[in-house]
């Protein structure tokens, strides 16, 4: 989608950064800490979610259910990456899907459920086709930095900030019911979905919708995005980095580099790298000015490929919109 087609001002960029500290905060309150009133944020809401700008989605931490993290790297022949990228997106479970490096790779996170799922996601679902030139796997081990924590959209005070912020999270596993799937799905498309509308999709009272939806987000196990194309905030050069680092200052270097603004992901992978970034800068020199200044201080990092995302499928939750 075209993110030139609005301009984000103060109270925009107020609201992204508002629903980025909780999804489904009320319109009323996010009004109130940006001191304008809820039907001004109503509007804008519409306006950018009706432009394809925003929206917020519902996903699931896998990570307490006891799910593994993957990201796949597939080389393709450029004729076919739009067609292998649209039919991936497309699966309800791969998200941050982008094309990489000219248009001939593709990139993206998948959750697997068990072992089992795993092997037959490596084994047999990932294209095979003659047009697919490679195919790797990487597990990741741990983050430290998810993309719900960029600091890219941050426009408010602490104050205001502390007026938004949801009750704290207190990590557990909760067993999903078989309603919690509908749920779930419904809150991949639309993270705000109202009770009434959450309800008749599940066959829950609104009263179990609030309670089941409450204690979801209370243990972490459904999180709230803010899916936002990073150009839409001024970031105009996302790239992804595939470092080898010391095993010996792994921890470490991925610590320094949560720290940075321009990073939205940090993890520790399995594969001949060990640590995968994504990062978001304003423009290409601003990307030459990180490579070469903040990261090249990080002298634990052996080598480095950097790939330059080149056009977004799918972010987080359900397929993006085709524009």
């Amino acid at each position: 989608m075209k993110t030139d087609t609005v301009t984000l001002d103060a109270i925009d960029h107020g609201l992204v950064h508002a629903l980025q500290i909780d999804g489904r905060a009320p319109l009323r309150l996010i009004g109130e800490a940006l001191g304008v009133s809820e039907s001004t944020v109503a509007r804008r809401y519409r306006r950018l979610r009706g432009a394809g700008i925003l929206r917020v989605v519902g996903t699931l931490n896998g990570a307490l259910l006891g799910y593994q993290a993957w990201t796949i790297r597939l080389r393709c022949t450029p004729d076919s990456a739009g067609a292998i990228a649209r039919a991936l997106a497309a699966r309800p479970d791969t998200s941050f899907l982008h094309l990489l490096s000219g248009g001939t790779e593709i990139s993206c996170s998948v959750q697997t459920r068990t072992a089992d799922d795993s092997g037959e996601l490596l084994l047999h679902r990932l294209p095979r086709t003659g047009r697919v030139t490679s195919v790797s796997a990487h597990l990741l081990l741990g983050s430290h930095v998810l993309p719900n924590s960029w600091a890219g959209p941050a426009r408010l005070t602490p104050d205001q900030a502390a007026l938004l912020a949801p009750p704290p999270v207190e990590p557990a596993e909760v067993p999903l019911e078989s309603g919690d799937r509908v749920l779930l799905d419904l809150l991949s498309r639309d993270g705000r979905a109202g009770h009434t509308e959450l309800a008749a999709a599940t066959g829950w009272s609104e009263s179990t919708v609030r309670r089941r939806l409450a204690l979801l987000r209370r243990s972490g196990v459904l999180v709230l995005l803010v899916d936002i194309p990073p150009a839409a905030l001024g970031f105009r050069a996302e790239a992804r980095l595939w470092m080898s680092v010391r095993p010996s200052r792994l921890g470490a270097v991925a610590a320094a580099m949560a720290g940075h603004p321009e990073v939205s992901l940090v993890a520790h992978t399995t594969g001949p790298t060990n640590l995968l970034a994504a990062v978001n800068c304003r423009d290409s020199l601003d990307l030459a000015r990180y490579l070469t200044g903040p990261v090249a201080a990080l002298d634990a990092i052996q080598s480095i490929e950097t790939a330059p995302v080149i056009r977004t499928v799918k972010r987080a939750g359900a397929l993006l919109p085709i524009s």
